[in-house]
């Protein structure tokens, strides 16, 4: 079990680093006009709230995420030059194992709830006072 979830681990490692590649080769003037529509494309489903099979249904929810997205990765990687794909895989795994900073996280978080409580403090005196 404990290997199982170690190669799931990595492989979504790859999926992460050849996805951030895609978005470094896209920004690359060698990259062709359709890998980038593509790349576009794919990231933009990826981010979207909006999938082909809704989460909610157990396990078939998923599914887009574990095989229709590596594979369209894949696809695109081949639509990529190989020397832009080789230069944008180091400079995605370069991202990847960059360290995270907990004190950047925590100045955001703080930027965020006080710009929160504001907003908050802002509409309580705007409608709270009238009411």
């Amino acid at each position: 079990m404990n290997a199982l979830w170690q190669r799931l681990r990595f492989w979504a490692r790859l999926v992460l680093r050849d996805g951030l590649a895609l978005y470094v080769a896209a920004r690359d003037p060698r990259t062709p006009w359709l890998a980038k529509v593509l790349a576009l494309c794919v990231a933009a489903y990826a981010l979207s709230p909006i999938d082909l099979i809704p989460d909610v249904i157990p396990v078939l929810g998923i599914l887009d995420e574990l095989i229709l997205l590596p594979i369209a990765i894949a696809l695109i990687a081949r639509l990529i030059p190989a020397e832009v794909m080789a230069e944008s895989r180091a400079a995605a795994q370069a991202m990847v194992e960059k360290p995270r900073s907990k004190a950047g996280a925590a100045i955001i978080i703080t930027i965020w709830l006080l710009a929160l409580g504001g907003l908050c403090a802002w509409a309580f005196t705007r409608w709270g006072a009238s009411a």
